[in-house]
C-alpha cells in the first residue's frame, strides 16, 4: 500500500510540474473581440494575428485564431475569443492587431473591399495600460465601433479606420507561499464548495496556485509519506491579488 501512495504522489508530481514551473512566472491574457451595432449587411476584418508589449520589451506573438470575421456577429452583448497567451509578470503596453488583405464591408447586398490607410500596413496599434500579476488571468475586449470604423471615400470606395476601445477585466486571484523543510516536494491544494486548485512545491520551497476564483479557500499541503498533511482554512482570495499565505511548516 505505501508503494501504491508513493507512486501515485510521483504521477501527480510529474504531471503537476511543467504547468507549475510556468504558472510561477506568469499570467494568463485572452483577447476577446466584440462590436456595436452598425448600418451594413456585414463587415469582415480579416485577424491573421495578435500581438502585445509587455515592460516595453520585444512584441510577443499570442497564440491566434486567425480568420475573417464578421464583427456585426458579435454585438448585442456578443464577443468571440481572438488570442490567448501565457505572458511575463510585468505591464502591457501596447497590443497590435496585424489584419490580412480579406477585409470587406457589405451594404445592400454588394460587397466592397475595405482598404487600409498605409499607417496601418504594419498592423493596428492600441495604447494600454494593464498591470499583470504572476498567477492571474486577465482578459481584454476589444470594442470595435463598426459604424465609425469604415469611411465612404470621395472616389466610392471604403477604408477601414478602426474606432476601438479596450475594456480590461481581471479574471481571477492566485494564492502563493512556501513550506519548510526545504527541499520537500508536496502538492498543495486550494478547496471551495468541492471544488479544488492545485500545484506542486518548487525545490525551493515555494508554490503558486494561479487562475483562482473569488472565495475562500482551505489550503493543504500533502508531502509524500511518512509527513503528514497541513491545512490551513479560511483564505481569501480576490480579484487581481495574489494572496500569500506565509510559510507553512510540515
Amino acid at each position: 500500500m505505501k508503494r501504491l501512495v508513493f507512486v501515485t504522489f510521483a504521477l501527480l508530481v510529474a504531471l503537476s510540474v511543467s504547468s507549475c514551473t510556468k504558472e510561477k512566472d506568469s499570467s494568463h491574457l485572452s483577447i476577446r473581440m466584440t462590436d456595436a451595432i452598425a448600418n451594413y449587411s456585414a463587415v469582415m476584418i480579416d485577424i491573421q494575428g495578435v500581438e502585445v508589449m509587455v515592460n516595453d520589451g520585444a512584441p510577443v506573438l499570442l497564440n491566434t485564431e486567425p480568420g475573417v470575421y464578421n464583427l456585426l456577429d458579435y454585438s448585442n452583448g456578443l464577443d468571440t475569443l481572438i488570442a490567448y497567451g501565457d505572458l511575463n509578470e510585468g505591464t502591457i503596453s501596447q497590443i497590435r492587431l496585424i489584419l490580412g488583405t480579406n477585409n470587406t464591408v457589405t451594404k445592400d447586398n454588394v460587397v466592397y473591399p475595405l482598404s487600409t490607410p498605409s499607417a496601418m500596413q504594419s498592423g493596428l496599434k492600441l495604447q494600454i495600460h494593464q498591470k499583470l500579476v504572476a498567477g492571474v488571468s486577465y482578459s481584454i475586449l476589444l470594442d470595435f465601433d463598426a459604424h465609425q470604423s469604415i469611411v465612404l471615400g470621395g472616389n466610392g470606395d471604403y477604408q477601414l479606420k478602426p474606432v476601438l476601445r479596450t475594456i480590461e477585466a481581471v479574471m481571477s486571484g492566485s494564492i502563493k507561499g512556501n513550506i519548510t523543510p526545504i527541499g520537500v516536494i508536496a502538492i498543495v491544494t486550494a478547496t471551495a464548495n468541492g471544488i479544488s486548485f492545485s500545484s506542486v512545491t518548487n525545490a525551493s520551497g515555494d508554490f503558486l496556485i494561479a487562475g483562482v476564483p473569488v472565495g475562500t479557500y482551505d489550503v493543504t499541503v500533502t508531502p509524500d509519506l511518512p509527513m503528514l498533511s497541513v491545512t490551513v482554512t479560511g483564505i481569501e482570495v480576490a480579484l487581481g491579488v495574489s494572496t500569500n499565505v506565509g510559510t507553512l511548516a510540515l
